[in-house]
C-alpha cells in the first residue's frame, strides 16, 4: 500500500470515528433519555433500555453481531471491514460515554431533545457515510433480506423497519407523542446526513432550448467561462429539430447565466436543475 492511499485509509476510519462519536452523544444525551427512538437498531436499543433497563451499547451489539456474521455469509466478506469497525466504535463509545456520565439528559424539553439528538445522529451517519463505512442495523438487515427476497428493495425494507420501530416507542412510553417526535428526529436525521454527505458544494446544470443556439453558446463561453455542450433536440408538437444547449455552472454563476440567455433569447425555454457532484475541468477533479 503506498503512502497516498494509506494516508486516505487512515482518514476514512478517523472520519468513520469522530462520526460514531458524534452519533454516541446524540444517543445518550438526547434520545435515549427521552425515549425517543428514531428507527434503527439504535432506536429499538433504546425501546429495550425503557422496557429492560438493558444499555443501549449492549442492545447494539447483540442485535448487528449475527447481523454482521449473516451478511458475510450472505453478501461476501468485503463489505465488513468498515461496517464491523462503525459497529463496534458505535457501541464503545455509548459504553464510554454511559460509564462517564450516567443517566445524564441534556434537556427535558421532549422537542428539542428531537431536534438536537437527530441533528447530532444526522452528522455522525452523514460522517460515517463519506468515510464508506456504516454502523450496520437496518441497513445491513435491508442489504440481507434484498439478497434473500430480490422484491423487497432496501429502502422500503428500512423505512418499514423504521416505522415500526418510531410506532412501538410510543406504545412503550405509553404516549403517543413519543412515536410523533421520534419521527421528527427521524426526518432531522435524514435531512442532516444529506447535507453532510452532499454538503454546500453544488452547482446547476441549464438545459436551454432557444432558436439562437450559436450567439448563446458563444456569450457563455466568453462572458462566464464555461463550456456548452449542444444536444440535438426535436420538438413533437411542431417537428422543428432544435440544439438544446447543456452547461453547468456554480452557483454564483447562476444569475449572470440566465442574464445572458435572456438578453439574446427572452423567449428561450431554460430548465434549471441542481447536482451535487461535478467531476472534470472546472470543477472537482477528485472523487470523495
Amino acid at each position: 500500500m503506498d503512502k497516498k492511499l494509506a494516508f486516505r485509509v487512515t482518514g476514512d476510519y478517523l472520519v468513520s470515528a469522530l462520526g460514531t462519536l458524534i452519533l454516541a452523544c446524540g444517543i445518550h444525551f438526547f434520545l435515549s433519555p427521552n425515549t425517543i427512538a428514531p428507527g434503527g437498531v439504535t432506536g429499538l436499543a433504546i425501546v429495550i433500555e425503557k422496557l429492560t433497563s438493558i444499555e443501549v451499547y449492549v442492545t447494539n451489539l447483540a442485535i448487528n453481531v449475527p447481523l454482521f456474521i449473516i451478511g458475510i455469509f450472505f453478501l461476501g466478506k468485503t463489505f465488513g471491514v468498515k461496517t464491523a469497525y462503525g459497529t463496534v466504535s458505535l457501541s464503545l463509545f455509548l459504553y464510554i460515554l454511559s460509564k462517564a456520565f450516567g443517566n445524564f439528559n441534556m434537556t427535558h424539553d421532549i422537542l428539542l431533545a428531537s431536534i438536537y439528538g437527530g441533528v447530532l445522529n444526522g452528522v455522525g451517519l452523514g460522517l460515517v457515510f463519506r468515510s464508506g463505512g456504516t454502523t450496520g442495523g437496518t441497513d445491513l438487515a435491508g442489504a440481507i433480506l434484498n439478497k434473500m427476497i430480490p422484491g423487497f428493495s432496501i429502502p422500503k425494507m428500512m423505512m418499514f423497519v423504521d416505522l415500526s420501530v418510531v410506532f412501538i416507542a410510543g406504545i412503550v412510553n405509553k404516549n403517543v407523542e413519543t412515536s410523533l417526535y421520534s419521527i421528527i428526529c427521524l426526518f432531522t436525521v435524514v435531512k442532516v446526513a444529506d447535507f453532510v454527505i452532499d454538503g454546500m458544494n453544488y452547482s446547476k446544470v441549464f438545459h436551454i432550448i432557444t432558436d439562437y443556439p450559436e450567439e448563446i453558446s458563444k456569450k457563455i463561453i466568453e462572458e462566464i467561462d464555461r463550456g456548452v455542450t449542444a444536444l440535438k433536440g426535436k420538438g413533437m408538437y411542431t417537428g422543428n429539430e432544435k440544439e438544446v444547449l447543456m452547461c453547468v455552472v456554480d452557483r454564483a454563476q447562476v444569475a449572470k447565466l440566465k442574464h445572458v440567455v435572456h438578453d439574446i433569447d427572452k423567449n428561450a425555454f431554460i430548465m434549471v436543475n441542481t447536482i451535487h457532484e461535478v467531476l472534470g475541468e472546472g470543477f472537482n477533479n477528485k472523487r470523495k
